[in-house]
């Protein structure tokens, strides 16, 4: 019979977070079960649900991190809006793009596990944390611009969001999109400037 690790307080609930992600990332987010994490952790059966009531407690856990660290990335990527805004929320575009790419075990369970976001208060908060960040970077990028002919910052925020999501589906993590001739981030790099110079922002 194999050894298991003997967990002080506090770090089983890391080690099942941990082997969700692995097991996420081997078969996607609907596909591993409370036990499959537990034997990942080297406990038993019964043990995660001393920290998670469901294999969906422990997904929306998931999804909570992966946030909380998207969240931060962005954060810092945006650097406060340096050196300009314009080039600081072009930025975050590709900051989508590249925590998609590195952190896939995350990203999925955050956009592709089927949760509600909106039914689990400390996961909106953390996810509309990430987003407030494209909100508050549209904010700074249409600042000098009259009131009236300001479009709202959120719908471009939004707006942004799913041009970066769309690109991540279609083109950086379907085999259909490895075919096409232009990169990932040269797609969403020109689209989000063709959608700004739509708005105005940038000149013909």
């Amino acid at each position: 019979m194999p050894h298991r690790k003997t967990y002080h307080h506090g770090n089983l609930r890391e080690a099942l977070v941990d082997g969700a992600v692995d097991l996420i990332e081997l078969s996607g987010p609907q596909s591993f079960s409370l036990a499959e994490a537990a034997r990942r952790a080297g406990v038993s059966p019964a043990a995660p649900y001393r920290h998670f009531k469901s294999r969906e407690d422990l997904l929306e856990e998931v999804a909570r991190r992966g946030y909380v660290e998207f969240a931060e990335k962005m954060d810092k990527v945006y650097d406060d809006g340096k050196p300009n805004p314009l080039a600081a929320l072009a930025r975050l575009g590709n900051s989508y793009l590249e925590f998609a790419q590195e952190r896939p075990g995350y990203y999925q369970a955050m956009f592709e596990s089927g949760i509600s976001v909106v039914e689990n208060p400390e996961l909106w908060e953390a996810a509309e944390a990430s987003i407030g960040i494209l909100v508050r970077a549209s904010e700074e990028l249409f600042a000098h611009f009259p009131v009236e002919d300001r479009p709202p910052p959120r719908m471009v925020a939004n707006h942004i969001w799913a041009m970066s999501h769309g690109v991540v589906e279609l083109f950086a993590r379907s085999k259909q999109g490895a075919r096409s001739p232009i990169s990932p981030d040269d797609m969403l790099s020109s689209g989000v400037l063709i959608y700004l110079r739509g708005l105005g922002v940038i000149g013909n």
